[in-house]
């Protein structure tokens, strides 16, 4: 499939997903599972070896992770023992037999010449995408990019449809993710910000005395509570970095990557004033509501750690009930460093 028409599969399942959130939600949805991916796999096989130098000198870390070879028939060798899902090559032998493989990855092919024949001839063997061998530094870093995008994008998709993840990757009342998606991708943001030593924090937040909201005033209420409760946290956060999920019955999870723990404690001061004022409303009259917050925060996250995400988690979890225990309405907070907390 080319990539114009895996981008059209996309945007179709996002229509049909329009019928149970919104695009906005679904988007936010899609930020983050992007994020949370590893770079995509990649094989380089170019028979020039100046090029694959070059290549090479191009790609950093964080765009592909790859493999780079001059002998096509060792590069097939590869490609079929491990699927990379992007190619890029010189030889349009390896161009050829690529396509006809039962799952073909995105193969840019590099032309000897920046005219019109080589891409022509690329195109006629089944790539992708097309760049000179002279072409710009700008342009072959956009062309690399372009790649890595589709084959994050097709990995999602292949990861929504397998687990038919968008059914239950919302919360049906408030509209932020599911515990489902939290329990997912909360080790993923974990191990990314391991991967690069990144900053990473984790705040819980529970509504205080929110049975007795709905013992008092009806579920009715307490629902609406919830939903304007979590549009509050959404409303103070980074759209498409910081994202919020519902983890209990009143009580809800915010991600913040690349946030270290005095940024992380500042952010859950905001969202604690931001929940409380202005009050709620309830059939023309104003409901208090408040919550606790317990925050985890790491200035970088170690790398080698089993069960660190579980870790985390703990730690704020027992952060927040120690602000439930010391009269709710607070915000108390850990700093979790690479040898403990």
């Amino acid at each position: 499939m080319r990539a114009g028409g895996q981008t059209t599969v996309i945007q179709r399942i996002l229509e049909q997903r329009a019928t149970h959130a919104t695009l906005e939600e679904t988007t936010a949805t899609l930020a983050v599972m992007l994020r949370v991916m590893p770079p995509p796999r990649a094989l380089l096989v170019c028979q020039d070896a100046p090029l694959l130098e070059q290549l090479e000198g191009r790609i950093p870390p964080d765009m592909l992770e790859y493999e780079s070879l001059a002998d096509v028939n060792e590069a097939m060798r590869r490609f079929e023992s491990e699927f990379r899902p992007v190619v890029v090559t010189d030889s349009l032998e390896m161009v050829r037999r690529l396509r006809v493989v039962a799952r073909a990855p995105f193969i840019l092919y590099v032309a000897p010449l920046d005219d019109t024949a080589g891409r022509e001839a690329g195109f006629a063997a089944g790539a992708d995408e097309c760049v000179g061998r002279r072409a710009s530094a700008r342009e072959l870093d956009a062309r690399l990019a372009a790649a890595r995008r589709i084959a994050e994008l097709e990995s999602v998709l292949r990861v929504t449809l397998a687990e038919n993840r968008k059914l239950s990757a919302t919360d049906d009342l408030t509209r932020v993710n599911s515990r489902r998606f939290f329990s997912k991708h909360f080790p993923r943001e974990v191990e990314r910000a391991a991967r690069y030593g990144r900053a990473l924090s984790l705040v819980l937040c529970d509504i205080d005395l929110f049975k007795g909201i709905n013992d008092t005033y009806g579920h009715a209420c307490g629902d609406q509570v919830l939903r304007e409760f979590s549009a509050r946290l959404q409303h103070s956060l980074r759209r498409g970095i910081d994202w919020v999920a519902r983890i209990g019955g009143e009580e809800f999870a915010v991600v913040l990557p690349e946030t270290g723990y005095q940024q992380a404690l500042d952010v859950a001061r905001k969202l604690r004033a931001a929940v409380a004022q202005p009050p709620y409303a309830n059939e023309g009259k104003s409901l208090e509501v408040t919550a606790s917050f317990g925050l985890c925060g790491l200035d970088r996250v170690p790398g080698g750690e089993r069960r660190l995400a579980e870790r985390v988690l703990k730690i704020a979890d027992a952060a927040l009930y120690r602000s439930k225990n010391a009269g709710r309405n607070r915000v108390t907070a850990t700093m979790l460093n690479a040898t403990g907390d």
